[in-house]
């Protein structure tokens, strides 16, 4: 089978030949169909101190089980986090982050869908936003971000902000359901919000700080850090939160299942719609990486193998 590995930091990416792996106890064999990919994932190959395998959101057919696999079985079609080798024609994905994709959703949109939604649904739970709140979405044309501004409007936000990089992104941030649309180097980004999710960190977590109303509180879950004074959030009496969806999968699996399900009920409902910004081949794996770091995609950007 094919798959793409890199041999040093910052790549180039390329195809390699190998053997199919085996399940091992609780693994199942997996046909990728799609896999989705993501900014901690480009970020793991240009920062990273060595080479890694490229893991990730993949979504497929089961063709074998490992020993003690009890909830699938081959021909079923699944999607789940792999963190292995996901870049692959076939990967194994451990049973305990692996979910049934519903009838009626391709692999593509369940890559698109699931993962990322699940990141967006949580953090905005972590935000805890009444009905009729504000709330403030930064990267709001990302993989996650975009969901996050549906999910946001779905949850009965009364205004809903989209915050991005460039304004060409504007037009695709409103009609995902924002009232505003604000760039990163905008002077003003209008009244405080309730509630902001912040995927970007870094040099903005003080803008989206400052953008919360008083008593508002701000969900980080980027992984790109950035410090915030102690005592703006005590003037304001604001709150920051962490937020990181594998330990809700490891620790929580109940309302790790019961947030899938919310996704896909809204998704049927027509409430929720997954926007893919480009499908490629695992040859242009490097494309797509590239797509990701120049942060031009609109939705999510996935490798069909």
């Amino acid at each position: 089978m094919r798959r793409v590995r890199y041999d040093s930091v910052g790549g180039p990416l390329f195809l390699e030949d190998v053997p199919v792996p085996a399940p091992g106890p609780g693994e199942l064999l997996v046909r990728t169909a799609a896999v989705g990919v993501t900014l901690p994932v480009v970020r793991k190959v240009t920062e990273a101190a060595e080479p890694i395998p490229l893991g990730g959101e993949i979504a497929g057919e089961v063709v074998a089980v490992g020993e003690g696999v009890s909830r699938f079985a081959a021909g079923d079609r699944v999607t789940g986090l792999c963190f292995g080798h996901g870049y692959a024609e076939a990967v194994l994905l451990d049973e305990a982050m692996a979910s049934p994709v519903p009838e009626g959703a391709s692999a593509v949109e369940a890559v698109a869908l699931v993962r990322s939604g699940l990141v967006a649904l949580g953090a905005l739970t972590a935000a805890r936003p009444e009905l009729g709140g504000s709330v403030l979405v930064t990267a709001a044309a990302s993989g996650v971000g975009h969901l996050a501004v549906q999910l946001a409007r779905a949850h009965g936000a009364s205004r809903v902000v989209g915050a991005v990089s460039d304004p060409a992104k504007a037009d695709f941030v409103r009609s995902l359901g924002a009232d505003e649309v604000v760039r990163y180097d905008d002077d003003d980004w209008g009244a405080p919000v309730d509630c902001v999710l912040d995927a970007v960190g870094g040099d903005l977590l003080g803008r989206a700080v400052a953008a919360l109303a008083p008593g508002g509180r701000l969900v980080a879950y980027s992984s790109g850090g950035g410090t915030v004074s102690a005592y703006d959030l005590l003037v304001g009496a604001k709150s920051v939160i962490g937020f990181q969806v594998a330990r809700i999968a490891r620790e929580q699996r109940e309302l790790y299942e019961q947030w899938r399900l919310t996704l896909w009920r809204l998704f049927g409902e027509g409430a929720l719609t997954p926007s893919v910004h480009g499908a490629f081949p695992l040859e242009a794996a490097q494309r797509a990486h590239a797509v990701i770091e120049a942060r031009a995609n609109r939705g999510k950007v996935v490798l069909v193998p």
